[in-house]
């Protein structure tokens, strides 16, 4: 049924997925023995009426990505609800693999037997989520000769599965920070003359669109194209703020404390100013989120979207897929933002407050996609052969 309906809707969905939720000596030495992003999660305290915190799994529990039962579970959840494929972020840093895991046992193991693509996180490896990105553990530093060692080993390793997803045989690979990259269009070239040489053929490469400076024609830096990235912090409408905060207090009930210490957003805001964004002149996938609170992480300055629903998430998210025309049959993604961020409060897997809604919520959206689809070209079956003219509005 659901591979039907991927197949009508002629959209690949892909859900980012965030895989630090197995301890890594990196992070026992940042955050204590044992760190996984469940200790942020399970540690979130709810900062005024209505604020939903902490975030707690339910079918899924809180599960280790070093088990391939969790990995299965992930997958098959994700697959039943329309998510076509997971892209992984990947932490590559001057050769040094972080949070590489469970990427790795898929590789080795062929399962969980579901499309996947990979994001180079390409930052320093910091204690930037709560607030000291000066503590540097592992430094994200640039090299010709790790250029060479980088797409070396991903033409050896994932671009070789036959589960990685492509676009016309071109393996697609995401890179998180583009501009971060010293020269990025000898490194794109680099990595091209490369993957020809051995044997994997051309690359399909996007650059994500993080944040304001990252903004702009992925062809000028040898990208084939740019993915949004949400939430997309310069459209977020106002924050709370104490000169206006007094008309929202009577809905938000928020104390002085929250509005204080972090940035508040109202999330049906957010949906309507994204909503208004202008397509670029250039390829760009589009992305949605169900949600952002990172409170759970952070104990200030935390950017926390309020008010999110899974009747508003659906809405947003359909809109999108009617507004999306695929740039070509294989060119046809469409992001969210995220899978399992749980620490960031956007996920879409099911919490003890939404269930599966979020999920229901996916699916119900690429459905009535295929459903308008199917409304607008449907032609009687007694009507005469010849050229299809589309019903006026």
């Amino acid at each position: 049924m659901i591979q039907s309906m991927q197949a009508e809707s002629k959209i690949r969905l892909l859900a980012f997925h965030f895989p630090q939720f197995h301890p890594i000596p990196e992070n026992d030495v940042l955050w204590g023995k044992g760190f996984t992003e469940w200790t942020n999660v399970t540690k979130a305290k709810s900062l005024f009426r209505g604020h939903y915190q902490p975030q707690l799994p339910t079918d899924l529990g809180f599960y280790d990505m070093r088990l391939p039962e969790a990995r299965q579970a992930q997958a098959d959840l994700a697959r039943a609800y329309g998510i076509h494929g997971i892209c992984y972020y990947h932490y590559w840093l001057h050769g040094h693999r972080l949070l590489e895991r469970p990427v790795n046992e898929i590789l080795a193991s062929g399962q969980p037997d579901m499309p996947f693509c990979l994001c180079w996180a390409n930052e320093h490896w910091t204690r930037k989520w709560d607030g000291l990105e000066h503590e540097i553990l592992v430094r994200q530093d640039y090299s010709d000769a790790d250029d060479l060692a980088h797409i070396r080993w991903l033409c050896d390793h994932p671009f070789r599965d036959p589960r990685y997803v492509r676009i016309n045989g071109r393996p697609v690979f995401l890179i998180y920070r583009a501009l971060r990259l010293p020269d990025p269009k000898k490194i794109v070239h680099v990595w091209r003359e490369e993957a020809r040489r051995l044997g994997i053929g051309e690359l399909y490469l996007c650059r994500i669109e993080t944040f304001a400076d990252e903004i702009g024609d992925p062809t000028e830096l040898g990208f084939d194209a740019a993915v949004e990235f949400q939430p997309d912090w310069k459209n977020l409408g106002r924050a709370l703020r104490q000169n206006w905060f007094w008309k929202f207090s009577r809905r938000l009930k928020l104390s002085n404390r929250a509005y204080a210490d972090h940035r508040i957003f109202d999330y049906p805001t957010m949906v309507q100013r994204m909503l208004q964004k202008t397509l670029p002149p250039y390829k760009r996938y589009p992305c949605v989120t169900p949600g952002w609170d990172n409170s759970a992480r952070k104990s200030s300055h935390g950017i926390i979207i309020h008010g999110s629903t899974p009747e508003i998430y659906q809405m947003w998210l359909t809109e999108v897929l009617s507004r999306f025309k695929p740039y070509s049959a294989g060119e046809n993604f469409v992001f969210i933002n995220a899978l399992n961020e749980w620490a960031e409060g956007n996920h879409l897997e099911p919490c003890r407050r939404w269930g599966r809604a979020y999920l229901e919520a996916t699916r119900s959206a690429l459905e009535s996609t295929v459903r308008s689809a199917s409304e607008i070209l449907q032609v009687p079956a007694s009507a005469p052969q010849g050229p299809c003219i589309e019903k006026s509005a």
